[in-house]
């Protein structure tokens, strides 16, 4: 496992900067040294590695999140209130439904497999949509009218829809007594606890930083310690009560930058440095989950439910940036940057066809499939379109 840690190291900083260079986004070099040196290409990276490859994924996401929490500012919360609330569910559940509908059709499978499909589809991807919305909140692109920070905020919430929703048609393949309705208000429940748990999680914390000198190292590796204990809590609690706690662990550095500035602005320069290593675990075991091979079961129907899903989502989008007084440009920067998917779909993609679903196996071969084509089409879009239509 060590070696194959060196390995990851040495190749990802190398085909980071080769990108870089090349004036592609890095994280895509990342994923695609993954695909080429994980179990289905050369097959470097050891069976150790993998085993613990997603707590590996979820600590640099716990990572990327802290850092994001540090560095929003409750004034831009304000300026893109309403917006990030639609984005945060509008564009994700218009895409499931249309993909829900259109995949029992053009697949030939029932409306409850075509669900599983669809809502793990219409998850987009934190992990690549976060590092670039904070790149340009740093570089203050976008800033004076809050559109990184909506992405950010309306990405990290996303999710939550998605999962919760996955999981309402896997419980009722499996024949489980699921009200809809009931799953549908655990959404906003475990979004409220998520917020709730970060707020209690950063008020203790400010208060232990205040009372005791604690080097800012430290400081950071306690905060990352709570983190894990929260995501811990939420898998643990998943069958009893939902706890978004991936928003939670935003709220903490939020509630941080707000009400301790000085000590928050030194934890972010920490987590910079953090995200280094971070970002390659990240983007090179994301990479190393695809199966290139399972993707091409797919096909042409595949790609055909992917396109028509993006352009749900991309509808959705537009309806939720209308009204603000974002420019065409902008508005369409938000339809690009809402195109990525990668964290969620490795992470369940296999996960019907653990559970015996059927159509297990297609479910995964698609969901594969739009990691490969969403992945580099966003993060690529992303880096382009913002450096040329978001404002300094």
């Amino acid at each position: 496992m060590v070696f194959s840690l060196g390995i990851i190291i040495i190749l990802g900083l190398l085909v980071n900067k080769l990108f870089n260079k090349l004036g592609l986004p890095g994280l895509l070099g990342m994923i695609l040294l993954g695909i080429i040196i994980g179990p289905y290409g050369m097959n470097i990276i050891s069976d150790s590695m993998l085993s613990i490859s997603s707590d590996l994924r979820r600590l640099a996401l716990i990572i990327i999140l802290l850092r994001a929490g540090l560095g929003i500012k409750k004034e831009t919360l304000h300026k893109i209130g309403v917006p990030a609330i639609k984005m945060s569910c509008l564009p994700g559940v218009m895409e499931g439904i249309t993909i829900m509908f259109l995949a029992s059709y053009v697949l030939k499978i029932s409306k409850i497999e075509s669900g599983m499909l669809a809502f793990i589809i219409a998850a987009v991807s934190p992990a690549v949509i976060v590092p670039q919305m904070l790149d340009f909140i740093q570089r203050k692109k976008g800033a004076t009218k809050g559109i990184p920070t909506l992405i950010l905020a309306g990405a990290s919430i996303d999710d939550v829809f998605a999962i919760t929703l996955f999981t309402t048609f896997l419980g009722l393949y499996g024949g489980k007594n699921i009200s809809i309705p009931i799953k549908i208000l655990e959404i906003p429940l475990s979004i409220i606890l998520g917020i709730l748990l970060g707020l209690i999680c950063g008020i203790i914390l400010i208060k232990i930083f205040k009372k005791y000198h604690i080097r800012d190292t430290k400081k950071a590796l306690i905060l990352i310690a709570i983190a894990i204990m929260l995501t811990t809590l939420e898998e643990s609690l998943k069958n009893i009560i939902p706890i978004a706690s991936l928003l939670g662990v935003m709220t903490i550095g939020f509630i941080l930058l707000e009400k301790y500035p000085k000590v928050a602005n030194r934890l972010s320069s920490k987590f910079n440095k953090i995200w280094v290593f971070a970002e390659l675990l990240l983007f090179v075991l994301i990479g190393a989950q695809v199966n290139i091979y399972v993707a091409l079961n797919s096909g042409i129907l595949g790609l055909f439910i992917i396109a028509i899903g993006l352009l749900a989502r991309s509808i959705g989008v537009l309806i939720s940036v209308a009204g603000t007084n974002f420019n065409w440009r902008e508005k369409l920067f938000c339809v690009i940057a809402y195109i990525p998917k990668a964290t969620v779909q490795a992470a369940i993609g296999a996960v019907p066809l653990a559970a015996g679903v059927e159509s297990g196996e297609l479910i995964l071969a698609i969901a594969v499939l739009s990691i490969i084509v969403t992945a580099p089409l966003g993060a690529f879009g992303i880096k382009i379109t913002g450096e040329k239509w978001l404002a300094e």
